[in-house]
């Protein structure tokens, strides 16, 4: 069973309607009928917004895909019973799901910036979500710990864990040459926009790698 922090905001018997009228604009996941409230906090904001821009960063200079985040949904079933807003996604160009409302079926990638309130969600709840809606890859950040857990899904279709190298550097085959340095997500002054590109562009321009 499910233990959700108390300060978690829970709405039973929400409709998929009301959900998508109500719910969704205001960073509410919806599951089985039941409305959950996702918050944001400063340090939350600033890891996801540099992600962000690391992954756009990457997608202007090699354009084989885009990076999408809320209000866009990700509904996981045929039937609409599982909608949620990753923090981010990553669509890769082959991955044609893309709607105007958001992705049906799983993205390439999901990830989570966890906070204090959705750690039960984001580490328990969704891994098990993300894994049987067929997401490749589920990256969980927590900056409060200054931890990092990647998770990919192997031949059975099974999430397994996946360690940064030596350097503390994380690499997924999806995004060839990318490199995310951990230690920097835990830093108190994240890079720039501009710090981000030059960034990609170093390590697409590495033919080391």
């Amino acid at each position: 069973m499910l233990t959700l922090h108390p300060d978690t905001i829970v709405v039973p018997n929400v409709s998929f309607e009301d959900y998508l009228d109500t719910y969704a604009e205001n960073a509410y996941e919806w599951v089985g009928g039941t409305a959950y409230k996702t918050n944001i906090n400063i340090r939350h904001y600033n890891v996801n917004d540099y992600l962000r821009s690391l992954l756009q960063a990457y997608f202007s200079l090699r354009p084989v895909g885009q990076v999408l985040g809320r209000p866009f949904l990700m509904i996981l079933s045929d039937s609409s019973e599982r909608c949620f807003e990753p923090d981010l996604m990553v669509m890769l160009d082959e991955n044609t799901a893309l709607t105007e409302m958001g992705i049906i079926g799983p993205c390439n990638i999901c990830i989570e910036v966890v906070y204090n309130e959705t750690i039960a969600l984001d580490h328990e709840y969704k891994l098990m979500e993300y894994e049987s809606g067929g997401v490749t890859e589920y990256w969980i950040i927590d900056p409060t710990h200054n931890e990092c857990r990647f998770h990919r899904l192997n031949a059975q279709q099974k999430y397994e864990a996946v360690s940064e190298d030596q350097n503390v550097i994380y690499t997924t085959p999806q995004l060839p040459r990318l490199q995310l340095h951990v230690p920097t997500l835990w830093c108190e002054e994240l890079p720039s926009i501009l710090e981000a590109v030059e960034s990609v562009r170093a390590m697409l321009n590495n033919k080391d790698q």
